[in-house]
Order: C-alpha cells, then sequence, then structure tokens
C-alpha cells in the first residue's frame, strides 16, 4: 500500500530533551524527524507532537518543536499514545486512515502506539531512520515485532517521495535541495 499525503497524520513521539541524548544515532534520528516534518507541511500532513511526562523528561527539543510550526502537541503519561484520551481524540477528528510514526523510544512508546493504532484499523508506518531507542538491540526488536504483526517498516525518504507522488511539482522542487 502506498503512503498518501491525503490519508496520513505524522505522529512525532516524544522527541524530547532528556531522551535525545539517551538514544542511537540520536543526530540521524533528529536530521530525519525535521525532514518528515518540511515534507508534512509542504504536503498538507496534519501532525501531532506528543511529550511523554514533560514534567520529567523535558518538552520537545527546540529543533523538532521550531520544524513542527503549529502542530498540536499533547502530553501524556501512557506509552501507548492511543490509550490517551486528549491523543485518541485528536488523531481520530483528522479522519486519516494512515499513520506514520516516528520518535523515542522505539521499543516502548512507538511499539505501543503502533500495536495499538493496527487494533484500531489503522494502516501504520514507522519510519525506522527517524525511530531510536537507547540501545541497537531494543530499536532491532522493536522493528523485527512491528514487521511481523502487519506494520511497514519505511524510510523517511520512501515516506516522503510516496507523499510527493510525482517528480517536477511545487513541492517535489521545494523538498529536493533538502533530500540531496
Amino acid at each position: 500500500m502506498l503512503i498518501r499525503a491525503k490519508d496520513s497524520v505524522l505522529v512525532v513521539i516524544d522527541v524530547q530533551e532528556r531522551l535525545v541524548p539517551a538514544m542511537q544515532a540520536p543526530a540521524r534520528t533528529l536530521h530525519n524527524t525535521k525532514l518528515l516534518l518540511k515534507a508534512a507541511r509542504i504536503n498538507k500532513v496534519p501532525v501531532i507532537l506528543t511529550e511523554q511526562y514533560p514534567k520529567g523528561l523535558g518538552h520537545t527539543v527546540a529543533e523538532v518543536k521550531k520544524a513542527a510550526g503549529d502542530a498540536i502537541i499533547v502530553p501524556k503519561m501512557h506509552f501507548s499514545c492511543m490509550e490517551d484520551a486528549k491523543f485518541a481524540e485528536t488523531f481520530t477528528s483528522l479522519g486519516a486512515k494512515q499513520a506514520i510514526l516516528v520518535g523515542m523510544e522505539a521499543h516502548i512508546c512507538v511499539v505501543q502506539t503502533a500495536a495499538s493504532l493496527v487494533e484500531e484499523g489503522y494502516e501504520v508506518f514507522v519510519v525506522s531512520d527517524a525511530t531510536a531507542s537507547r540501545t541497537i538491540e531494543s530499536e532491532k526488536a522493536c522493528l523485527e515485532r512491528l514487521s511481523a504483526s502487519g506494520v511497514s517498516i519505511v524510510t523517511t525518504e520512501m515516506v516522503v517521495f510516496e507523499w510527493l507522488g510525482q517528480a517536477g511539482t511545487g513541492a517535489f522542487k521545494e523538498l529536493l535541495p533538502h533530500i540531496k
């Protein structure tokens, strides 16, 4: 199945001040998250950011928050975003059938959110190069588990180019310099 901008919501899970430094490859994860946020804005894909227990883990890192513009930020305590009433209400109100997930930690909040969304009947895509855990083993186990349960494991460029759909458009020309 193709990822389509008109059917998608980009969910940026817990890219927070006290989590980022502990992750594997944080620079890669942040770079790709910001590229996806730019592509979402250009392709008019709604964005939701979550913050797990912001009192303890801090808020979304400044560079991601800036790239997200006026995206909705939902603080939460549940590991699965869909278990949080405000998130679930916000997500379902957007009327999308596809969830594009990025964030931290892959083996906790990302995997539980993906599983909940699959249970609810959504098409779920986890962006492997914009998702991180503290250990490679946890990240690998998460992606293997999700893939086995029907979640599509994709890369940033797969999402960007599927949202675009074709070359030569204004959106394509605007994003191209950021992809090279």
